[in-house]
């Protein structure tokens, strides 16, 4: 029966715990724009033209 008793107040502090962290991210702003990273994704970048991705090689002089 004693272990019950262990295991409710184990339980009871993790949840505690859990809340007083949520709590500080809340505050915090960790969960104000939840919609503009799964937006952004649909957003194209721009195209980069072949001359400006390629770079010299380090052993060519010219």
């Amino acid at each position: 029966m004693e272990i019950l008793y262990l295991m409710i107040i184990c339980s009871v502090s993790l949840a505690v715990i859990f809340l007083v962290i949520f709590i500080i991210g809340a505050k915090k702003g960790q969960f104000e724009d939840d919609e503009s990273p799964a937006v952004r994704i649909l957003f194209d970048d721009e195209v980069k033209t072949e001359e400006e991705t390629e770079t010299p090689d380090k052993n060519d002089k010219e």
